[in-house]
């Protein structure tokens, strides 16, 4: 275990090593998710042209490796959706009732004995929102008395934020055991604008409070939501008890599934179709856990928090970098615990149509920038012996197999693949199978589109009630949206992932951007 202020677990980006050892190694992990993307999208489009049968051969095994890999992916899906739905109609009150803790760290310790600190840090997010959130949280079925809840505001909002924050403390304040309200000043240095600033500024904040009341760390469980996260009534009592079933619960993560539905009925259908997207995603990883790194909404130990340090406020994927910093911190020995249990988030929505493409394509080249955290962990291997050489592997290659595939595939699949058609030399045109190619290719993705099929039916079962006022078209809408997939594949898929790549390969680093949220 290391110290959490060993200088490889603080970075940043590679300007913090900069005039310091180890500054080129960072430089070149940071460039390295872009040159690969980009070698294979310019090598794809010189072998199309000076060898473009070869070009078309991979083309086609290519698209037959992603058809397989569409079936095999959309298996997990439907068990973790079957899964999650069996979990909602779960008692779990009367489970946690009777639940033994598995670890022997718990051992002696009763489930009435856990506190829950519920961190939701805000910035413009207009008081609807907010005062949705924790409507939630006092119909939670878990003892609020247990609950320490800190909304964490922004110095640099202005008054707005302060006036939202205290009508919810007017409101909501009394509900909890205790309530806290923190303000993030503006410009500290080290930090730069975002939610893993402000969440250390208030779990800090928070940390001083549970000190005075004496409280004990392994009995506290922290979730940070995002603050327009709603979450079901029985979402402390399923998190309690999949805590008590850890087998090493100070070492793991826990991540329940987001569903983008609160507003899901006043999304454009793109948007709409990357929300479930995003949810589908999610599930598929659930059920691979050894895969799964911690995204959005989630919850960790506090115990394990204070060991850590706390999120990192330099950098933009705080929710992501979490895990990597525990299982740097912890030697490897740190996993995500997939609770197959949902909380439900807003869908981007914005006043116009055009405002809203702008802002999905913002808020997803944001996720896309999770990529920063390769090279972060790439960096952390290298330095830290005691890590499992087969587990650095495998991490190693698992990210960046996907980071690759978010910026290329849609690409070679929906644009390239025509390519030894347009430029190929020697008559290609004419070869037979210049011919078959876009038979062979267009056959395997209609096969691969019908799995679309069943996307579109779970899409369906997750939606809320349709609100009245809409008409009832706008359910066979719900279902035929499915057919833009493709054009969100390339346009709020691979391509921000290959400008997040590009843009982190030159040292071109964004900052944080907040998704407006809109009712």
């Amino acid at each position: 275990m290391l110290n959490p202020e060993s200088s490889y677990l603080r970075v940043g980006n590679a300007k913090a090593l900069l005039g310091r050892p180890g500054y080129r190694a960072y430089r070149f992990l940071e460039m390295l998710p872009g040159l690969l993307a980009w070698g294979t999208l310019f090598l794809m489009i010189l072998a199309s042209y000076f060898l473009p049968t070869y070009a078309a051969i991979f083309i086609i095994i290519f698209d037959i490796y992603w058809l397989v890999k569409t079936i095999y992916l959309s298996f997990h899906m439907r068990s973790t959706f079957l899964r999650m739905r069996r979990n909602l109609k779960r008692d779990w009150a009367t489970e946690l009732e009777q639940i033994k803790p598995k670890a022997p760290e718990l051992a002696g310790l009763d489930w009435s004995q856990m506190n829950h600190l519920v961190i939701l840090p805000m910035a413009t997010e207009p008081i609807a929102v907010v005062r949705e959130s924790f409507q939630s949280l006092i119909k939670s079925n878990y003892p609020r008395e247990k609950m320490i809840v800190v909304l964490a505001t922004e110095a640099r909002v202005g008054p707005s934020a302060q006036k939202v924050a205290e009508s919810i403390k007017r409101e909501f304040g009394q509900q909890f055991g205790h309530f806290l309200v923190t303000t993030h000043p503006a410009d500290i240095e080290g930090e730069i604008i975002g939610k893993g600033s402000n969440e250390t500024w208030a779990i800090k904040s928070a940390k001083d409070l549970i000190d005075s009341l004496g409280l004990d760390y392994k009995k506290i469980i922290t979730s940070v939501f995002d603050v327009d996260t709603v979450i079901p009534p029985d979402f402390f009592t399923c998190l309690t008890w999949n805590f008590f079933q850890a087998e090493k619960p100070f070492r793991s993560s826990f991540q329940p599934i987001p569903l983008f539905t609160n507003n899901i009925w006043q999304a454009p259908a793109f948007a709409r179709v990357f929300s479930f997207t995003t949810t589908f995603w999610q599930m598929i990883q659930q059920a691979r856990p050894e895969q799964l790194v911690t995204f959005s909404s989630q919850s960790i130990s506090f115990q394990a928090l204070v060991e850590v340090g706390f999120w990192q406020p330099d950098v933009v994927s705080e929710d992501s970098r979490i895990f990597w910093q525990c299982f740097l911190h912890f030697d490897g020995d740190w996993r995500t615990v997939p609770l197959h249990y949902p909380v439900y988030m807003d869908a981007n929505v914005a006043p116009t149509f055009w405002q809203t493409l702008k802002n999905q394509y913002k808020q997803i080249r944001r996720w896309m920038y999770g990529v920063e955290n390769n090279p972060y962990f790439m960096y952390g291997f290298k330095n830290n012996p005691r890590i499992p050489k087969w587990l650095k592997r495998y991490h190693a290659f698992n990210m960046t197999e996907k980071s690759h595939s978010a910026s290329t595939n849609a690409l070679l699949i929906f644009f390239l693949g025509w390519l030894p058609i347009v430029i190929g030399r020697n008559n290609f045109s004419q070869s037979l199978i210049s011919f078959n190619l876009p038979q062979i290719t267009t056959f395997i993705m209609l096969l691969a589109m019908v799995g679309l099929v069943s996307s579109a039916i779970i899409s369906v079962i997750l939606l809320p009630p349709r609100p009245p006022q809409l008409s009832r078209f706008r359910w066979a809408w719900v279902v035929l949206q499915w057919l833009i997939f493709p054009f969100n594949f390339i346009f709020f898929g691979a391509i921000p992932a290959l400008e997040a790549q590009t843009r982190l390969m030159f040292g071109r680093y964004l900052g944080f951007w907040v998704t407006p949220k809109h009712r």
